[in-house]
């Protein structure tokens, strides 16, 4: 080009071409800032209105896209992680209908961070063969799990036990949503074992909605409707005291993990910060991001816990006055489906607060307020127990109501179809074949100190506990067509978030108390021990085996994923149905007593 430019006759030629180059990098700096500028992961400042993830709609069936996973080290040391389609959308909602196919050609353009070469000799390797075995988990190795969803745990599929991509990798997922998937809120994350959580600290999740909430519930039918991301990460000012709007704490404590434990007070210092659709809200003064809404609209928002180790308990305040939050659908599944109850089928359950542990959805009717009336969406504070993180009071976005507030990107159906009634019987009304008893349990360097957790495990009754190993042979096995009663536990000084892939469950007993819930979930709070009750905090659950989707090996697990990535797994081998519904010999377990006394 230096020659053509000192050769008069090409000059004129030279200058349009220069023009025409300038032109395009001018274009490209706006179309695409981030790429130019090295905001891979791009973040808003906090303070930022909130806006929704881009939407990506199945067509003729089909939803087929081309994702990629990228990382960039942040100035403060900080790893971001994100998922973005070929237009650079990050972290884009995949709404499908039941029956449709989605198509993922997922790429793994992460880069090596520097200390990756450190932990990468903690990888779990896999057996030789196959696709669906590819090598090592590392830090920066990626896959999907379809939170929620009931598919088959099989390569290409929603395996998270082989499937491994490493940096250059490329993996084709192809899977059919179920033609009776509950309509409802799911999502998408990376399940690297012993590096979840960093991953999904650093951002990388995305909602995943199956259509047709409206035909279950018509409270809903007409609402715009808003998806809403919660996260958790580093704390951007891990030095900083306390605001000082709140009330003296004591001195904070640190766990092992280097977060600040739980002091009880509901203030402090929290163990990370939390973020709304990615805009952050820091410690120590929490700026709330902006929620815009018309004056007094309903609107369905659909809210995702995404966080790797933070609970929430979300309400929204007016003034200082809470208000109804009308509750329509739990993990994914609308109210009442499936009772063969109408009337729990058309109620909303509304309530003034949600409690939501991590990878937990839930999905509600809100009314906005009056236009210039202080409004906040606030998560309080979260007991954890002595040896949990501290899950503090804070705000998360003003609710500002204004008439030219923009419309949300999507809204249901006015006048839908009705949903057919589920064919299978009610969860509930289904005699379990067998009781397993499980029990969370830590191993601590100080006994004295709840706090000094390094090793998690997740134990069936009567064996040994033990840190989850990848190669393990299924540590419980089942068979397809049946249901079972797992009683769980909780012999530690911290909440534990129980959830399991592939399928729902009932929960049928809390604290030793039957409860009557007309929903079900995929993840649930196991109270923590206290020392001083006789027996150990249990919850009560059935688990739903029945669908041909659930054959295969797959997990369940803590979901907090500090203690998943060390231990706190396990995992069940599902066998096809035989005619006389014989269990083999190695899943044939006693019903158990369904209490222990604390030792």
């Amino acid at each position: 080009m230096r020659l053509c430019a000192a050769n008069p006759a090409f000059r004129p030629a030279y200058k349009r071409i220069n023009g025409i180059l300038i032109t395009l990098c001018a274009v490209f700096l706006v179309l695409c800032p981030f790429r130019v500028h090295g905001e891979v992961c791009a973040r808003p400042q906090a303070g930022s209105v909130v806006t929704e993830p881009p939407d990506l709609r199945s067509k003729n069936g089909i939803l087929e896209i081309n994702m990629t996973a990228e990382n960039v080290k942040e100035s403060d040391g900080r790893t971001r992680y994100c998922f973005v389609d070929d237009q650079g959308r990050e972290s884009p909602s995949l709404r499908v209908n039941p029956g449709d196919r989605i198509i993922i050609h997922l790429k793994n353009a992460m880069t090596e961070m520097p200390h990756a070469a450190a932990v990468a000799q903690h990888a779990h390797s896999h057996a030789a063969g196959g696709e669906c075995a590819s090598g090592a988990m590392t830090l920066v190795s990626t896959n999907l799990h379809f939170h929620g969803l009931t598919i088959p745990p099989t390569c290409h599929q929603d395996d998270v036990l082989k499937t491994s991509l490493e940096p250059g990798d490329t993996f084709d997922y192809s899977f059919r949503i179920p033609d009776d998937e509950a309509p409802g809120l799911y999502w998408y994350h990376p399940h690297i074992h012993g590096f979840g959580k960093p991953q999904l600290l650093g951002g990388a999740s995305g909602a995943l909605i199956v259509e047709g909430i409206e035909r279950a519930k018509k409270e809903v039918a007409g609402l715009p409707e808003r998806v809403l991301i919660i996260r958790d990460q580093d704390l951007v000012n891990p030095n900083s005291p306390p605001s000082k709007s709140e009330p003296v704490v004591p001195k904070f404590m640190i766990d092992k993990d280097g977060d600040s434990a739980n002091n009880g007070t509901g203030f402090g210092k929290p163990a990370k910060d939390l973020s709304i659709n990615y805009v952050p809200v820091p410690y120590p003064d929490y700026p709330p991001a902006t929620i815009q809404i018309k004056p007094g609209e309903k609107q369905l928002w659909r809210l995702l816990n995404a966080s790797a180790i933070t609970y929430l308990n979300i309400q929204m305040l007016f003034g200082h006055t809470p208000q109804q939050l009308g509750l329509v659908a739990m993990d994914g599944v609308p109210i009442g489906l499936g009772t063969g109850n109408q009337d729990a089928l058309d109620a909303v359950n509304w309530q003034t607060h949600l409690g939501i542990p991590p990878g937990s959805r839930v999905e509600f009717i809100v009314q906005a307020p009056a236009a210039g009336q202080d409004a906040l969406l606030v998560t309080r504070t979260v007991d954890t127990g002595p040896g949990g993180e501290n899950d503090t009071n804070r705000a998360l976005a003003k609710i500002v109501a204004s008439a030219d507030a923009a419309e949300p990107i999507s809204r249901l159906q006015s006048a839908p179809q009705p949903l057919l009634s589920p064919a299978e019987k009610w969860l509930g009304a289904v005699a379990p074949v067998r009781v397993r008893h499980l029990y969370f349990s830590e191993k601590l360097t100080d006994p004295n100190d709840p706090a000094s957790a390094v090793e998690f495990y997740l134990t069936e009754e009567g064996k040994t506990p033990k840190m989850f190993e990848m190669n393990a042979p299924p540590d419980l096995v089942a068979q397809q067509g049946t249901v079972e009663d797992w009683i769980i536990e909780n012999r530690s000084a911290e909440l534990h978030a129980f959830h399991i892939h592939q399928l729902h469950f009932l929960l049928l007993e809390y604290m030793g108390r039957q409860v009557n819930e007309n929903f079900l979930r995929d993840t649930v709070n196991v109270p923590y021990y206290g020392g001083r009750l006789l027996t150990y905090p249990s919850i009560r659950i059935r688990v739903d085996f029945r669908d041909p989707n659930t054959v295969g090996i797959f997990p369940y697990h803590c979901h907090l994923l500090e203690h998943e990535d060390k231990g706190m797994m396990g995992t069940i081998l599902v066998e096809p149905a035989q005619g006389d519904q014989k269990m083999s010999a190695e899943g044939q377990h006693k019903a158990l007593p369904e209490s222990r006394t604390a030792q």
